[in-house]
């Protein structure tokens, strides 16, 4: 059986879940997570908080940096959908007294004290709140989104408060609803691309830009083609009025009241229908033996336009 290649979002998360944490950042990791995905059960064992992910990776991390940072009290599970597709999910359950020193309150929306105004410790439960919930569009769409998914609208804000206040970085996350609850989001390709980087999916961050840069290449090879084909019709049918213009006035006037410059572009028109305002310009320079700018070739078609305007007045 061939391998289902991994999505971006789960390339992402997967990626920061690979990444080392010391045990502060860590610890901060940990309570970005469980207050974000995280729910409070009873269990033989006592008060449990289970943190879940339906990648393997991520519940390896979580449960090794719940051992590092606490020793051996995670412990490790799986449940199986009843679905037709039967997904796995992965479960890691820790000791209810870890609650306290991660500060996790499940009837407050506020973000631990112990992270707050510290930087480094901001951005790991940026990241754990994104590896709980979080989800960032396949770049190859044309629709960038990147969102983290929260059961309580309080915390939500404060999410919204540590995202745009990221040192170094401009963000300008919002919220909204959605099926009963409330979805941060960035929508602004660059504000994806570094909060990625602000969370530590770097290589997700290259392969982003990569593939933005290398579409922004495209759309702009197919504005210029689109503009090339206007320019070309907008020539053409400009050419073609006034060719059939020309024939009209010199079948109206005949030659002999035509002279100079005036007669040679009305002959170069005629010889050369689809010519450009450049090229007969060049034409005419060279039939001359003067240099004759566009200008005065534009000048010299105007008068013949108003010529055969003022001969149907």
């Amino acid at each position: 059986m061939i391998a289902k290649e991994l999505s971006f979002s789960r390339k992402a998360k997967e990626e920061i879940a690979s990444l080392p944490f010391p045990k502060t950042q860590a610890k901060a990791l940990l309570s970005g997570f469980a207050k974000t995905a995280g729910s409070l059960r009873l269990s033989s064992e006592g008060e449990e908080i289970d943190c879940s992910s339906d990648s393997a990776q991520i519940a390896k991390a979580l449960y090794s940096l719940a051992n590092a940072v606490y020793g051996p009290i995670a412990r490790f599970s799986f449940t199986r959908s009843a679905k037709i597709h039967k997904k796995m999910r992965y479960h890691v359950l820790l000791q209810g007294k870890v609650m306290e020193d991660l500060e996790l309150d499940f009837m407050s929306s506020k973000i631990p004290s112990f992270v707050l105004g510290k930087e480094e410790l901001e951005r790991c439960y940026l990241s754990g709140a994104f590896l709980a919930s979080g989800s960032v569009n396949d770049p190859h769409s044309s629709n960038y989104h990147l969102e983290i998914v929260c059961a309580d609208p309080g915390f939500a804000k404060w999410l919204i408060h540590l995202i745009n206040k990221a040192s170094g970085h401009l963000f300008e996350a919002k919220s909204t609803s959605r099926r009963g609850q409330t979805i941060v989001y960035l929508k602004k390709a660059e504000q994806i691309s570094d909060f990625l980087v602000l969370v530590g999916a770097t290589d997700a961050c290259l392969e982003f830009e990569n593939v933005r840069i290398d579409r922004d290449f495209s759309n702009i090879g197919n504005r210029l083609a689109n503009l090339d084909g206007a320019n070309m019709a907008k020539t053409l049918s400009v050419g073609a009025r006034q060719e059939q213009e020309i024939r009209y006035l010199v079948e109206k006037n005949g030659w002999d009241g035509y002279h100079g410059k005036k007669k040679a572009v009305m002959e170069l028109r005629l010889s050369h229908p689809d010519a450009s305002l450049s090229e007969l310009s060049a034409l005419l320079s060279e039939a001359l033996n003067a240099k004759i700018g566009k200008s005065n070739v534009n000048h010299l078609l105007r008068d013949l336009h108003r010529e055969y305007e003022e001969s149907h007045g």
